[in-house]
Order: C-alpha cells, then structure tokens, then sequence
C-alpha cells in the first residue's frame, strides 16, 4: 500500500476548483492509501474552528469518510492554519501531530514538518511566527468576534502579498523564502533521520545532501495553487507527482 503525502492547498472559497481537485483525490486514491499526511496550509486561511465555512465543512466531511474507510489522515499545522484546533480535528477525524514529527516510513524514520522552519533568514517572518505561536496571543485573537478575526487574516495575507513583492523587487526572493541550508543540515543532524518531508516554499523537488557522512534525501511537496502536488511513498521508493 502506498503512503501520501500533499501540504499547501490553500483552500479557500474563491478557488472552488482547488477544493473539488482535493475532494476527488481524496475520493480517488486518499481511500485506498495506508495512510494520508497533510503537512500544512490545508486552508488559505483558518481563524478558528468556529468558522463556519461552506469549504471547511465539505473537506471535514470528506476527511472524515476516508477515515471511517481505514485510512488515518494526519495533520502538521502550517502558517496558514495554525490555529487549526482540537474541534475541527476531531470534525474531520484526523490527528493532528507536532510540528515536527518523526514517523516511521516503510520501516524507516522520517522527519516531516511544514517547512516555515527551515527558512532562517526571513527573519521578519520568524519573528511573527515566534509571536502568533504564543498561547496567550493565541487566546488572545481567539476571544475576538469572528469578522475581526477574518478582517485580521485579510489583512495579513495583504502584508505577505505586499513583501514578497518587496522581495522580488530587491532580487532577494528566492534566497529569503526559501530554506536555509545551514537549518536544514542542523535538522538532519538533530533528528539523526536521512529522510526529510516539508512544503511550504511551494518548490516541488527531491534534494540529495551528505550530512554527517549519510546520504540524505530532502522532498519538498508543491502547492496547489495551479495543479495538485502529492508524494507516494510505497516499498522504499519515493515518487513525487502533479495531479490534474
């Protein structure tokens, strides 16, 4: 049987084609898998399991049904989703693990995580993320009506949008967003893993390094912005696809 593995959806109402791609392979293939890991951003944006979103509740459902059919779904909050709670997890059925987790892959260690990590030298981000990963910011935002909340996540994604331009216009995009290679050696050391699963710098690819005398292997899932992005793993092999 084969394992899967997909991270940064970015679900959202306005991207209606995106969410029905997810729900078919969810359908499809996500039914008949030994076992589904979503490694974040499963959603644009997620203020709250009060949200009562037409979109989230299609995806809990779906979610839900491919757990009642024997496949575990697992789920890594992102920098989109990470206040993805308790609530909606046990909506949709699935678990939600640490950020990062070690899970064993054909009988072998794998270090898997989101990614925002990894990426050292955007400093301005690490330091929002250092602030919105406090519990009592967390509280904090979580106790404010939902149109304040969603008016907050609007005005983020505006912010993100108006850096990123920033950076492309410095030359310095590629180098700031994407990870950093020292972190990513320190990671492999840490965990003592050779194998290492993240998204969120939507650069699909499988990366070879040696680190500490062992050849490491570094897969970075796709977004699903334009096409769908999905790592099978099964009896050793990695491929990495785009779904239509």
């Amino acid at each position: 049987m084969t394992t899967l593995f997909i991270s940064d959806l970015h679900l959202d109402a306005e991207r209606p084609q995106v969410t029905e791609l997810f729900l078919r392979f969810l359908r499809d293939e996500a039914a008949g898998a030994r076992a589904l890991y979503i490694l974040g951003d499963l959603f644009e944006a997620w203020v709250g399991d009060d949200d009562p979103s037409d979109v989230g509740d299609a995806v809990a459902r779906a979610i839900r049904a491919v757990v009642g059919g024997g496949t575990p779904v697992r789920f890594i909050r992102g920098n989109r989703d990470f206040l993805l709670g308790r609530a909606y997890a046990a909506r949709a059925g699935m678990d939600v693990l640490n950020d990062p987790s070690v899970v064993l892959l054909d009988g072998r260690p794998a270090l898997l995580l989101h990614g925002d990590l990894l990426c050292t030298a955007d400093t301005g981000y690490m330091a929002f993320r250092a602030q919105t990963r406090d519990p009592r910011w967390q509280a904090q935002f979580l106790s404010q009506p939902l149109a304040a909340r969603l008016a907050f996540a609007a005005h983020a994604r505006e912010q993100s949008r108006e850096a990123q331009a920033a950076l492309k216009q410095a030359g310095t995009m590629e180098t700031i967003t994407d990870v950093s290679p020292e972190a990513v050696d320190a990671w492999f050391s840490q965990y003592g893993v050779d194998l290492m699963i993240h998204g969120h710098t939507h650069r699909p690819a499988v990366h070879r390094r040696a680190v500490g005398g062992r050849d490491c292997r570094r897969v970075v899932l796709g977004d699903w912005y334009e096409q769908g992005s999905v790592l099978r793993a099964s009896n050793g092999e990695l491929r990495l696809d785009a779904l239509a």
